[in-house]
Parts: structure tokens; C-alpha cells; sequence
């Protein structure tokens, strides 16, 4: 697998090692002083930020007690390997319950992110970090929908996806009326203020469902769909 990997494969390995290592109770910290890897990296990579290098993996696989390879597998949707006693005692060895577990350690590593935030919106560096962590957000909502679909409609998985979309639609709003709000942010809010679906808000303001999707996404918009959005906020909110 080449180091420049897809971001959603990074995060469904990177995900499946956090599960791990909190299954064997090796902090972040403890491979960071053992020159494993270190903290922020290892961080982006539970993320699914960053895929680390090859030589790293193969520390991280004999941490996790894995052979050569398992994180490429995983990252191609392969099964975390178990071992026969295992395989044999541990109730939480099925594949559903391994992807349960896997995306439960995602979504709380996310949501401490989220109570981490400075309390106060006009605090100067809330605008780069709540953008960061509604990034996570939308990464880690596509995994986890993904999830829902491989993991036989788990309930564990439900519940998490259903709290991710509930987080993200709060941390938006705040985001929005914080100064700094994003054009995307803004958009987002005002869509979801007045119930409506990206499709239902194209289809009403005649514009390209791709550019609001972009937009909210925070990817660049040109400066002629910039202004559309920026009027059809304005009519969405009653300005």
C-alpha cells in the first residue's frame, strides 16, 4: 500500500489501532517516550489524518501484537487478526462487534476534542480548532455510516452515527454565530435553521447542489456561487 493513502482508508486502520491500543491499555504518551511514534502523529493517524510511514507501521503492529501488514489490511477493510484463545473467550471478537468498538474509541476521542474547545467563542484561536474538529466530524460521520452497512446494523454503531450528526449540527451553529464563521458554516446553519435538505435548498434557490456540498464542506466556491450563497443565507435567515 503506497504511504500516500486514502484518507477514509487511514482512518478505518487508524481507528481499529486506537481500539486496540486502549484494548491492551498503551496510552499515547507511553509510545511517544518509547520513540514508537510520536504524540501528534499518532494522534493524526487514530484520526485518520495521516498514514504513517512504513517503518513506523511495523512498530505500531508489533505494539498492537499484530503481524507485518495488518494495517494495510485494515485499511482495505481487512479484519483485525485474533488470537486462538481469543478467538475462543473473547465475546468481543466478531467482526461487528471489533467495528463497534472501533468506531466507539473514534467518536470519543472526537467528542473530548469537542469539550476541549475554549469556552469562550471569541477566544482567537477557537475558528482554527472548531474548524478541525468538524473536519474530523465529517470524516468520521462517513466511516461510521459505512460502518453501520459492514457491521450488520449494529446498534452501537446506530447510536454513535445518530450522536455525531446531533454534535455536528450544535458545533456548527455555535461555529457560525462565533466571529470568523466560515461562509460554509453559516450556509450550513441557515439550511438547517429552516429544515432543509441540501437537495430542497437548491432545488428553492436554483443553485448547484455540488457548490452548496462544497461550500459546507469549506472547499473553495467561486466568488459568483460565493455571492449566491451569501444571498440565500440572508433570505433563509430573514435578513
Amino acid at each position: 500500500m503506497h504511504d500516500d493513502a486514502d484518507a477514509l482508508d487511514v482512518a478505518r486502520a487508524g481507528a481499529a489501532f486506537a481500539a486496540r491500543r486502549e484494548e491492551l491499555g498503551i496510552s499515547q504518551r507511553e509510545l511517544a517516550a518509547k520513540k514508537v511514534i510520536s504524540a501528534p502523529a499518532l494522534i493524526d493517524f487514530e484520526k485518520g489524518r495521516r498514514w504513517p510511514r512504513e517503518r513506523t507501521r511495523a512498530k505500531l503492529e508489533q505494539v498492537a501484537k499484530w503481524p507485518p501488514g495488518t494495517l494495510a489490511n485494515l485499511s482495505t477493510g481487512g479484519k483485525a487478526p485474533v488470537s486462538g484463545a481469543e478467538e475462543s473467550s473473547d465475546p468481543q471478537g466478531s467482526p461487528s462487534e471489533v467495528i463497534a468498538g472501533a468506531v466507539t474509541v473514534a467518536v470519543e476521542q472526537v467528542l473530548a476534542t469537542i469539550d476541549n474547545l475554549p469556552v469562550d467563542d471569541d477566544d482567537e484561536t477557537f475558528t482554527d480548532r472548531v474548524r478541525a474538529v468538524l473536519a474530523d466530524l465529517r470524516r468520521l460521520e462517513t466511516i461510521t455510516a459505512r460502518a453501520v452497512r459492514s457491521s450488520q446494523g449494529s446498534p452501537e454503531v446506530i447510536k454513535s452515527l445518530r450522536l455525531i450528526r446531533q454534535r455536528y449540527g450544535e458545533l456548527m451553529g455555535r461555529a457560525a454565530a462565533a466571529p470568523g464563521a466560515t461562509l460554509g458554516q453559516r450556509l450550513y446553519t441557515a439550511r438547517n435553521n429552516a429544515s432543509l435538505s441540501v437537495a430542497e435548498t437548491a432545488g428553492a434557490f436554483d443553485v448547484d447542489p455540488d457548490v452548496l456540498v462544497a461550500a459546507e464542506t469549506e472547499q473553495p466556491v467561486g466568488g459568483e456561487d460565493r455571492r449566491r450563497i451569501e444571498t440565500l443565507i440572508a433570505d433563509l435567515s430573514g435578513g
